[in-house]
C-alpha cells in the first residue's frame, strides 16, 4: 500500500503553497506589530502613573492567563455582538498581536532589568532625562540581550498561526484540511504540511541560535 500519493501531492501543492504564503505573511505582520506594541506596553508599565501601570498589568495577566484560541474566538465571534465586525485576517492578526505583545512585553522588561544599574546612574550623571537615557542607553543594550528570546517566540508564532483556522483563515494547515476532506489522502497532505513547517522553522531556529551566540559573545566582551 502506497501511503504517499505523488499525484495528490502535486495536485495539492499549489493550494498548500498559497496557504504557506498566507501563513508567512500573517507571521511577519504580527511580528512587526508585536515588537512595537510590546515595547509600548513595557514602557507604559514603567510609568509613574499608577493607573497606567495597573492597566498594563491587567492586560498582560489576562492575555497570559487565557488561551490564545479563546482570544481569537472572542474577537471574531463575540465582538460583533457589540458592533465590532472584523474580517478573518484582521481578527487573526489582532488576536495574535495582543497575545504575543503581552508575552514579549515581559521579555523586554527582563532585558531592561538585565542592564546594570550603573548604566542608569551614568546616564543620569550626564544630565540625561529618563526618556533620553532609555532611548539611547538602556534600550539598545536590553534589545541586544533579548534578541534570541524574541526569535524563539516568533518561531512559535509561525506555528501558532494554525490556530487562526478557527476564525476562517485558510493558512497552510487549514488548507490541508480542506484538501484532505476532498481526497481523503491525510497522510500525503499532512506530511507535506509538516515538511513545509520544518523547512521554514529549522532555518529560522539556526538563525536564532547564531544570534544567541553572537549576543553572548558581544556581552562577554563588554567592558565592566
Amino acid at each position: 500500500m502506497n501511503l504517499f500519493q505523488t499525484e495528490v501531492a502535486l495536485q495539492s501543492l499549489g493550494p498548500l503553497l498559497g496557504g504557506l504564503v498566507l501563513t508567512i505573511e500573517l507571521t511577519l505582520i504580527v511580528m512587526v506589530l508585536s515588537l512595537i506594541f510590546a515595547l509600548l506596553v513595557t514602557l507604559a508599565g514603567r510609568s509613574r502613573f499608577a493607573v497606567l501601570r495597573w492597566l498594563v498589568l491587567a492586560y498582560v495577566e489576562v492575555m497570559r492567563g487565557t488561551p490564545l484560541l479563546l482570544q481569537l474566538v472572542y474577537i471574531y465571534f463575540v465582538l460583533p455582538e457589540f458592533g465590532v465586525r472584523l474580517n478573518s485576517f484582521t481578527a487573526g492578526a489582532i488576536g495574535l498581536t495582543l497575545n504575543y505583545s503581552a508575552f514579549l512585553s515581559e521579555v523586554y522588561r527582563g532585558g531592561i532589568q538585565a542592564v546594570p544599574q550603573g548604566q542608569h546612574d551614568a546616564a543620569a550623571a550626564l544630565g540625561m532625562t529618563p526618556a533620553l537615557s532609555m532611548r539611547r542607553i538602556i534600550l539598545p543594550q536590553a534589545i541586544r540581550v533579548v534578541v534570541p528570546t524574541l526569535g524563539n517566540y516568533f518561531i512559535q508564532l509561525f506555528k501558532d498561526t494554525a490556530l487562526c483556522s478557527v476564525v476562517g483563515i485558510q493558512e497552510v494547515l487549514f488548507t490541508a484540511q480542506i484538501e484532505a476532506a476532498q481526497s481523503f489522502q491525510y497522510f500525503t497532505l499532512y506530511t507535506i504540511v509538516g515538511a513545509m513547517y520544518f523547512l521554514v522553522s529549522f532555518p529560522a531556529a539556526r538563525v536564532v541560535g547564531y544570534l544567541d551566540r553572537l549576543s553572548r559573545r558581544g556581552y562577554s566582551r563588554r567592558p565592566r
